[in-house]
């Protein structure tokens, strides 16, 4: 089923179906031909099933705090911190939008969610500073990939949820990676600040100033400190832990900044519920053919072509890496963890490698695939806001891609960077 189903997928994609259509439809007509059709019933009460989970509330509650947030204005107080802290650096902009979206994705959880508040705000404010649009956006692509790395992050509970494994655990293992994007794309612009004739350093920010910025961005910032806090502490669930950090980002908003508008709640909730819709269809999507594949055993048969390839774990990693980024050139993370961290998994726990680390070796592979042509979503929305076509800034990714690339290979194989944390914390024997 798999050999027939990807080339049929591609087709479905390549004529502009959603992806949730073609993950639900390749298969059924693959059941329909092979005359299973009692399976198609199961194929397509599982579309239902596999979004009927408490675990998965987390996604909408997280979307929904992010919603919130960007509401609120609190982006803009997290970018003048970053600002404070940075900005007098050459490129400082630059560096201030990467900073920004690694200070952001411990509020959202979400690249589309980053580029969308940021890109709008920090592409035209580069622009006027001196920075070609084309580079601008190319920096807000590559460090909205990050969003999804540092927890909170839909893609880890959707994993955590597929694999049994802990949300604590995986939120603490994407810490380390999260930053060493961020510090890599921080080191590209350095190296570029020459080549693209980036401005020269602003005047740098007093301890008053800095301190000034550090008040504003005080209560945003106290957003993860609670999230992580509460779950490591055992005070509340993560799904428990997104709800309060809706009610957080409300009261913050509403009573504290003074920034949210309660007219305003209406459509910050229909933003929320469109775009948790998404996710949540592409995730019982996904779970329907997971099924239907189980039944054909195709995960035993892909797990006997992989084993025979070699049984030396760093090789099969490598070749994992290369698998993953390939395919997150044309699914989306959720579904392609969906419906490959189930046949990959258990490979390579049966190798000695620990789950928590290829978790997260899988689900920052990936993310980047957001980056890549032809079906990354972060290039279409950067396009969307920066109003350049995708081809030009995908082109002018690729020095930022090749260091998230490095850090890939870099976690890949030294397990401790995404190890340690969660093995302090007693979430790693």
């Amino acid at each position: 089923m798999l050999t027939l189903f990807l080339p049929l997928f591609l087709v479905f994609l390549m004529l502009g179906l959603p992806i949730v259509f073609g993950l639900i439809a390749a298969p059924g007509i693959l059941l329909w031909l092979n005359g299973q059709e009692r399976d198609i019933v199961l194929l397509y009460r599982n579309v239902y099933n596999g979004m009927d989970s408490f675990p998965l509330m987390a996604i909408p509650f997280f979307m929904l705090a992010g919603e919130l947030m960007n509401r609120a204005g609190i982006t803009l107080r997290l970018v003048e911190f970053a600002q404070a802290l940075i900005g007098h650096l050459r490129g400082g902009l630059a560096h201030v939008n990467i900073l920004s979206s690694m200070l952001f994705a411990g509020l959202s959880g979400s690249a589309v969610a980053d580029v969308s508040a940021l890109g709008s705000m920090m592409i035209p404010a580069m622009e006027k500073q001196g920075y070609t649009r084309r580079f601008a956006a190319a920096v807000t692509a590559a460090s909205a990939i990050i969003g999804p790395i540092i927890p909170p992050s839909g893609i880890m509970i959707i994993y955590a949820y597929v694999m049994g494994e802990s949300v604590a655990a995986l939120f603490l293992a994407g810490i380390v990676p999260g930053i060493l994007i961020g510090l890599s794309l921080m080191g590209i612009v350095w190296l570029l600040a020459d080549k693209e004739n980036l401005p020269l350093a602003t005047r740098r920010a007093s301890w008053g100033e800095r301190g000034h910025a550090s008040l504003k961005a005080f209560w945003p910032l106290l957003t993860p400190v609670i999230i992580m806090g509460g779950i490591l502490g055992g005070i509340f669930t993560p799904t428990e832990a997104s709800a309060i950090a809706v009610g957080y980002a409300f009261f913050i908003g509403l009573f504290v900044l003074r920034t949210l508008k309660l007219n305003e709640i209406p459509d910050v909730l229909t933003r929320a519920g469109m775009t948790s819709a998404v996710v949540l269809l592409l995730v019982g999507a996904a779970m329907a053919f997971k099924t239907v594949a189980s039944l054909s055993h195709t995960p035993e048969l892909l797990a006997d072509i992989i084993l025979g390839l070699s049984d030396n774990p760093l090789v099969l990693l490598f070749l994992i890496n290369v698998l993953l980024f390939i395919v997150g050139m044309f699914l989306d993370a959720g579904p392609a963890i969906i419906i490959l961290g189930p046949i990959l998994g258990p490979i390579f726990l049966e190798l000695g490698v620990d789950p928590v680390h290829f978790a997260i070796v899988m689900a920052v592979n990936l993310t980047v695939g957001l980056l890549t042509p032809p079906m990354g979503l972060v290039l279409f929305v950067t396009s969307s806001v920066s109003g350049l076509r995708v081809e030009t800034i995908a082109r002018a990714t690729l020095p930022f891609l090749a260091a998230e690339i490095a850090v890939i290979f870099l976690i890949t194989y030294f397990p401790a960077l995404t190890l340690t944390i969660p093995r302090l914390a007693g979430f790693v024997d």
